[in-house]
């Protein structure tokens, strides 16, 4: 009976000591489950972590990307604070890549950080981008317009060539209608006595005489003809000094000065013959008002 009991208390001990091998045995378990649990917590986070700091990476590259395109329009912006908020953004967006590739930033707190920087980054990028489109619709209407301008100024500028043009014809008009008109121009050897002498070679004086009609476009007054005889032999005959003719000092035989009242008047010019004459083809010609009225040839004969 004794035997018996004491086998009964050594199984209660036995079981007993199970029990708690047990119990231990399974707060261990628990104890390493949780510490796996929390460790794979860890992890988790972290790949989460990494991941959230890799999409911002390739969040701000796209944001210096899209910035990078507008580079070349910068300039266009000097004026503006826009201009000074976007140089700033650019340096920061760079800061932050390097910041997140430098495994800096790998906690909650520097994320969200980071996220506020972005949504701040693609509001300046959104105002940046609708001031350049801004501007260059404005540009291209400032194109638009100074092709217009262009156009109408060449449309002018030909109308005023064409008036030029016009005008600088109609002032020849007037001005050649302004020029002594001479008919009947003839030129004769005459005697001592005044007499025509038909022998060039026996003449003692040169006589030319011309009329000039009536022209009521000529300015009456004053006006000094000049008379110039080539010889056949090319040699200007006489020498009663020079004028002025399209800006050169041109020599004459005679000169003579009339009134000039707008009616017909008949002209007689004369030359001292001092040097030997020969027949041949003797050219008058005959200038006024810086003019050249006429110019013929005629043959005297011996």
């Amino acid at each position: 009976m004794n035997q018996k009991k004491s086998t009964l208390l050594w199984l209660a001990i036995g079981l007993v000591a199970l029990l708690v091998v047990a119990v231990i045995v399974s707060i261990f378990q628990v104890s390493s489950l949780k510490m796996q649990v929390n460790e794979a917590q860890l992890q988790n986070e972290q790949l989460q972590l990494t991941n959230e700091q890799l999409q911002l990476a390739n969040e701000f590259e796209a944001i210096n990307n899209q910035f990078a395109q507008y580079e070349d329009q910068a300039a266009m912006m000097a004026s503006d604070t826009i201009y000074a908020k976007y140089t700033a953004a650019k340096s920061k967006i760079e800061q932050l890549l390097q910041e997140l590739n430098s495994e800096k930033a790998k906690s909650k707190k520097r994320i969200a950080e980071l996220e506020s920087e972005i949504a701040t980054l693609r509001g300046l990028l959104r105002h940046y981008i609708a001031q350049v489109d801004s501007l260059g619709r404005e540009n291209a209407e400032l194109k638009t317009e100074n092709a217009q301008i262009r156009e109408r100024n060449q449309a002018l500028s030909t109308q005023v060539r064409e008036v030029e043009r016009k005008n600088e014809h109609l002032s020849e008009r007037m001005t050649l209608a302004e020029k002594l008109n001479v008919t009947g121009l003839s030129i004769v050897g005459l005697k001592k006595n005044g007499k025509t002498e038909k022998n060039i070679t026996k003449a003692k004086q040169l006589c030319v005489s011309f009329t000039i009609p009536q022209n009521n476009s000529t300015p009456v007054g004053s006006k000094v003809i000049y008379l110039r005889i080539v010889s056949p032999e090319g040699s200007l005959l006489g020498n009663a000094g020079s004028f002025d003719f399209e800006g050169a000092q041109v020599p004459c035989t005679a000169k003579k000065t009339i009134e000039y009242a707008g009616e017909e008047m008949a002209v007689t010019m004369y030359w001292d013959v001092n040097t030997a004459l020969t027949p041949g083809d003797y050219t008058v010609e005959l200038f006024a008002d810086n003019f050249r009225l006429v110019s013929r040839q005629f043959t005297l004969k011996k």
